[in-house]
């Protein structure tokens, strides 16, 4: 997609940079910061596309574990216990699904599996640690991220609308943006937007589901033959609860959480604000319909399911 409004490379540098600063403001949430980002895009263009991936990468990580200097860990665990069920149910029952509705679309397994993948655990994460486990070309592993992608950025905006709409309690949007909601950025955001209760649940479960990239990984490489059995570990999970543990056990931490936590909800702001930069009109084309149709079917298969489980609770 070209840019619509020339503007000189400085300019738009300077643009791009003061509305990332506005975007820390507490007035500016995860939904318009997404917003901003991909208008921005539109608009003006992004002055730095081949950065974008590894700001949002690190500076996601830096937030989440950021985070977990506002979580008690009795809260987490509870919550963590509640979740692991309907978790482990979600992830077979996605990837068993991804496979069969794949072949009746036609679709090259190993992009079905990504996708279906991206759905069950953790959206781009879970496909960029399995790419190399699968061997996937540059083609297939385009059109998963850009499924994924796009409707990653559809819950965001959805899903709190949705829990308002159906009276969810701040328990159970937590748990159930964390199970039905690819990516953690969008799970977060969406979370912190519905209060402070469902981004505590929401963050918990959903780092533990990540882990979940370890074992079907595992498998995955018997299943697709490729005999590579190496994966990336997310590792600032274990940061994530280094922090939880040091706000809740050791004196004094918990004063200065309050400044971290508030720092690490700008910086997901921010987050949300470049994963918006790096959506594109262009990527919606080349995602094609077929890979869209099948993550769509999952997604809504998942946020029912997973929806009737914990009113069930």
């Amino acid at each position: 997609m070209k840019v619509i409004v020339k503007c000189p490379e400085v300019l738009r540098y300077v643009a791009f940079a003061a509305v990332l600063i506005v975007c820390m403001a507490p007035v500016v949430s995860a939904p318009v910061a997404l917003v901003l980002g991909f208008g921005f895009s539109f608009l003006l263009g992004h002055p730095a596309p081949h950065l974008n991936q590894k700001a949002i990468n690190w500076l996601l990580k830096a937030s989440v574990v950021g985070l977990g200097f506002g979580i008690n860990a009795t809260g987490a665990l509870a919550a963590g216990k509640q979740g692991f069920e309907l978790t482990l149910y979600s992830v077979l029952v996605t990837l068993v699904l991804g496979a069969l509705i794949g072949r009746f679309l036609h679709l090259a397994p190993k992009v079905s599996h990504l996708i279906a993948s991206g759905t069950a655990i953790c959206g781009g994460s879970a496909i960029a640690a399995l790419a190399p486990v699968l061997r996937v070309n540059e083609k297939e592993m385009s059109v998963s991220l850009g499924t994924v992608f796009l409707l990653n950025a559809a819950a965001l905006l959805v899903f709190p609308v949705l829990g308002h709409w159906l009276h969810l309690s701040q328990f159970q949007f937590g748990l159930w943006s964390a199970i039905a909601i690819h990516d953690t950025s969008s799970v977060v955001g969406a979370a912190s937007a519905y209060g402070a209760e469902a981004l505590e649940v929401a963050t918990t479960v959903k780092l533990a589901r990540a882990l979940w990239i370890v074992p079907v990984a595992f498998v995955s490489s018997f299943a697709f033959r490729t005999g590579n059995r190496q994966v990336q570990l997310p590792w600032f999970i274990g940061l994530f609860v280094a922090a939880v543990l040091f706000n809740s056990f050791v004196p004094g931490v918990a004063a200065l959480g309050e400044q971290v936590v508030w720092l690490s909800k700008a910086g997901l702001t921010v987050t949300l604000f470049l994963v918006g930069a790096g959506l594109s009109v262009d990527k919606i084309k080349a995602a094609g319909w077929r890979p869209l149709l099948l993550g769509l079917m999952l997604w809504v298969l998942v946020a029912a399911v997973s929806l009737w489980g914990i009113l069930l609770l």
